[in-house]
């Protein structure tokens, strides 16, 4: 029984202390938690405001294209002709790999001339061209510098036939990956759905580019749909020509028939090989920076490395008082 309460009143001399501890340091805490706080709060302020626009689309299923369950079912019972694809359906894997594709992103960038968009710091808007500083390829980041004085030492081997430019203007290259670092893509298998977001500073802009991603995909999909269709007919044909079998020649004119349907139906491209589910809108409220969150993590962040260092500053304190450190 006394031992117990020798512990206890071991307990609270020990909690007695440390508060003692932190009183005495009081003024070092809350000077590093305010000065740490109101830094993170003037930062986060003059980040710039950055809007997620979106959009969710599912890939046309057999049952909704109307004729995809016939396309299946004759290639099926013709066993798989060499040298054909049947087009028409897409996955929601392949969707999401074209979405992501370097291919899709530079036709983006190309058809709606968004390397001004993207590196808006770098352009003229009143002179319709790019800022001199930016073709003089002027920056601050320490990496390039270091690149040029290297560069200046040993030039590198260039490739004369390299389109990739070195005056500093962004090239496709440089809008790709701009894109990545902004465009997410996202399959949700549960429900087959694909989500396409775009984070920009602008909300209007971000909603456009959505568009323009959309606007990219149904014309590639389109079109390759309309390919592999005539390179298909075009097979069929001549196979046509080489079988004498009645009964083959039934298949291959419903192959055909199924061919000129697929190409039909990417004339028309709404609704091709995917459907909007939930549109892009012009978002009203920021996705980041979130300002008080940041200022919150801060502030206990910094409590926490004050108490820590007016501990060490208290023990620094008793070993010089023992002796233990000479100064």
């Amino acid at each position: 029984m006394e031992e117990g309460q020798l512990l206890q009143q071991d307990d609270e001399i020990n909690l007695l202390d440390y508060w003692r501890v932190i009183w005495k340091r009081k003024v070092l805490i809350i000077l590093l938690v305010f000065v740490t706080a109101l830094i993170t709060a003037v930062h986060s302020l003059s980040l710039i405001n950055i809007y997620q626009a979106s959009v969710i689309i599912t890939p046309i299923s057999s049952k909704d294209s109307g004729g995809g369950g016939g396309l299946s079912a004759l290639a099926q019972q013709f066993g798989g002709l060499p040298g054909i694809s049947l087009p028409g359906l897409s996955s929601a894997s392949e969707i999401v790999n074209l979405l992501k594709s370097n291919i899709l992103r530079e036709k983006v960038i190309d058809e709606f001339n968004l390397l001004p968009v993207l590196f808006h710091e770098k352009w003229d808007e009143e002179k319709k061209d790019w800022k001199k500083w930016a073709k003089k390829g002027f920056s601050l980041n320490p990496y390039m510098l270091i690149r040029k004085l290297v560069g200046m030492v040993k030039p590198a081997t260039r490739n004369p036939k390299s389109k990739v430019q070195n005056d500093g203007i962004p090239t496709a290259w440089d809008g790709i990956r701009m894109f990545n670092s902004i465009v997410k893509v996202n399959h949700n298998a549960k429900d087959n759905t694909i989500s396409i977001s775009v984070e920009f500073y602008d909300p209007e802009t971000a909603a456009k580019m959505v568009e323009y991603f959309l606007t990219a995909l149904t014309d590639h999909m389109s079109s390759e749909a309309k390919r592999v269709a005539m390179t298909n007919r075009k097979y069929l044909e001549e196979q046509l020509e080489k079988t004498s079998d009645p009964l083959i020649k039934q298949k291959i004119y419903n192959l055909i028939a199924t061919q000129i349907e697929t190409s039909m139906m990417s004339e028309v491209k709404e609704n091709f090989a995917f459907k909007v589910i939930d549109p892009p809108k012009a978002p009203d409220k920021r996705i980041k920076p979130k300002r008080s969150q940041m200022v919150m993590i801060s502030f206990v962040t910094s409590l926490f490395a004050g108490i820590f260092i007016a501990f060490f500053i208290e023990y620094i304190a008793k070993m010089k008082e023992k002796g233990g450190i000479d100064v």
